[in-house]
């Protein structure tokens, strides 16, 4: 007998895989008759499932993961209650105040979870099983065996003998909602008219952000855009919230482009200036900044969920979730040639809000 000069193979011999052979499956062969069902390997036994000094040291560590998930929430208490904002606004405090309250209740939640992780993979049974496929609404004997598997979980787990763990638990998982109880008290009142209302009035110059440079209708040259804030903000008592309901864009393009309105909505024809348009730049979807500009198409888009406004069409929605155009801020020049609003927005600018309708 030779070898195959290609294969290397005893020519006398099977070749690998072909009919008949040990490994090739015939057509129609049962493969449970013909390979070994391997079974489950060999169970491993923990050293807390033999060892009960182990099981007791494991059930202490759950014992104080469980307790330090509590200080989380005492912390979060201590840090809501000793580090108030309501009357200093600065960074500074609003940052530590943050980070405490995150710290606070990301590690109550996070120890808790570590803590049932633990129990799981040292204390409770951890024996394989393999559960067969049935119907979906099984007879009701299955369902009483349902049941049956659920209490003898309920026994396994040692939850009803382990009164430590239990006990420990039991008290975390308790004083856990108390940081959400607390926060319903910075809901406060309800906002009344403050969302319809913002620093645009009559007279109030158009300045850039973030300098507060008044704005003159001759530096605005077509396709040009400018990030705008109302003359003053700064010193108002809340100068972030007033930015998030006043900031506006400020865009130049041929007057032509426009689509004229009709009927009613016809008045607001003249509320640009030569082709210099204002528009609130609070997205009406959910209140991203509305800060990306095509000079070709005239597009506005928000980056955050795609709404695109058509700057023609006095930013009419034309693609993404937002349901209403963009508020538009009438505006003139004054005596100097600076840029000035006419009015303040005629709706309230940014997302729908639970009074919106009624107020309107």
């Amino acid at each position: 007998m030779k070898d195959s000069p290609t294969t290397g193979h005893n020519d006398a011999g099977p070749s690998h895989g072909s009919v008949g052979t040990d490994l090739a499956a015939p057509e129609g062969a049962d493969l449970e008759n013909r390979f070994a069902n391997p079974g489950l390997p060999a169970h491993r036994y923990r050293t807390t499932d033999i060892d009960p000094a182990a099981a007791k040291r494991a059930e202490r560590q759950v014992s104080t993961i469980f307790l330090l998930s509590a200080v989380g929430t005492v912390v979060f208490l201590v840090g809501y209650f000793a580090l108030p904002i309501d009357d200093d606004k600065s960074f500074g405090r609003l940052q530590l105040s943050t980070m405490v309250l995150g710290l606070g209740l990301g590690f109550a939640i996070f120890l808790i979870g570590i803590g049932l992780v633990h129990w799981a993979k040292t204390l409770m049974p951890d024996h394989e099983q393999i559960e067969l496929r049935h119907d979906i609404r099984g007879t009701d004997e299955e369902r009483r065996d349902a049941s049956n598997i659920i209490l003898d979980g309920v026994e396994e787990s040692g939850i009803m003998r382990r009164t430590v763990i239990r006990n420990s638990l039991i008290g975390a998982m308790a004083i856990l909602p108390i940081p959400a109880v607390v926060l319903f008290r910075d809901l406060g009142p309800l906002p009344g008219e403050v969302l319809r209302e913002s620093l645009w009035e009559e007279g109030v110059r158009l300045t850039r952000d973030p300098d507060g440079t008044p704005i003159r209708a001759a530096d605005v040259t077509f396709g040009s855009v400018f990030h705008v804030i109302p003359d003053g903000l700064s010193e108002s008592s809340h100068p972030i919230e007033e930015k998030a309901k006043a900031a506006v864009l400020l865009i130049r393009i041929q007057p032509e482009d426009v689509v004229p309105l009709e009927g009613e909505q016809a008045v607001r024809n003249d509320w640009d200036y030569d082709g210099i348009y204002a528009y609130s730049k609070i997205c009406t979807h959910v209140g991203c900044p509305v800060a990306l500009y095509e000079q070709q198409t005239h597009h506005l888009l928000c980056p955050c969920h795609q709404s695109t406004f058509d700057l023609t069409q006095h930013c009419k929605v034309i693609f993404g979730p937002a349901k209403r155009p963009l508020p538009q801020l009438p505006i003139t020049v004054d005596s100097e040639g600076y840029l000035v609003a006419s009015a303040g927005f005629p709706e309230p600018p940014g997302p729908s809000y639970w009074e919106r309708g009624a107020s309107e």
